[in-house]
């Protein structure tokens, strides 16, 4: 029952880091922003903000890399129960992404800006279109299982986690990463451009594609079935390039 008491606690502050980066990233609500605190004027932009939100960035990039790697799993469980080691994961992500937005320095500098008129409108309708296929996508592949739910439910009746299959729900039959697309779509789709946001935009960017190539050579390993499918389908927009 700790266990099962420690995954929903992990999953609750998983789901207050989710909805306080919809807040972070749109400028809406929250206090802290990218652009700055709301109703707060930002003079910063000099190399220590540069310096220290290339850090943070790096420092989320490294921890969500190496702790998803088998190899880590593998160590990992050897301190941490199975049953908790997903919601561990994601306990340890959120945190450092909360350490991101509670230390993240605004670079205010605006690249462009839309102004109040419908393109805007229409701009941030795709950014939170963007928010609403990552949690879609994350619902077409369980997900109570992929933040740690499942397995300590399970835990809790004495029951394990059945081995993973290899599927394709709706999503995933048109891109092979729509969560990631989500999150592009939802980084990059603002009519109010800083360089504090490219920055953010391009380094998550950057991590998407290494983590998108080495979450790719461990599902080649575990699924037979994945090198036909990564052969068929589009990694990120629904359009085969050849």
């Amino acid at each position: 029952m700790f266990i099962f008491a420690y995954g929903v606690g992990a999953y609750v502050i998983f789901l207050l880091t989710f909805l306080y980066a919809i807040g972070f990233v749109e400028n809406w609500i929250v206090s802290l922003t990218i652009d700055g605190a709301i109703g707060g004027v930002d003079t910063g932009g000099g190399v220590a903000a540069w310096i220290g939100n290339v850090f943070l960035l790096a420092l989320f990039a490294l921890q969500h890399s190496i702790m998803a790697r088998p190899a880590f799993k593998r160590s990992w469980t050897r301190i941490v129960p199975p049953a908790a080691e997903r919601s561990t994961y994601v306990l340890v992500s959120s945190v450092t992404l909360m350490l991101v937005f509670a230390r993240w320095k605004p670079i205010p500098t605006v690249l462009f800006d839309f102004g109040p008129n419908p393109l805007s409108f229409l701009v941030e309708i795709l950014s939170f279109a963007g928010w609403a296929i990552v949690l879609l996508a994350t619902i077409q592949i369980d997900h109570f299982e992929l933040f740690g739910l499942k397995q300590v439910f399970l835990h809790a009746r004495g029951e394990e986690l059945p081995p993973p299959k290899f599927h394709t729900p709706f999503f995933y039959r048109y891109v092979r990463h729509p969560i990631y697309t989500g999150f592009l779509l939802a980084f990059w789709s603002t009519p109010r451009m800083t360089l504090g946001h490219l920055l953010f935009a391009v380094m998550i960017t950057g991590y998407i594609l290494v983590a998108i190539r080495l979450e790719e050579d461990d599902l080649s390993n575990a699924h037979w079935e994945y090198r036909g499918y990564r052969a068929r389908v589009p990694m990120l927009w629904p359009i085969k390039l050849k």
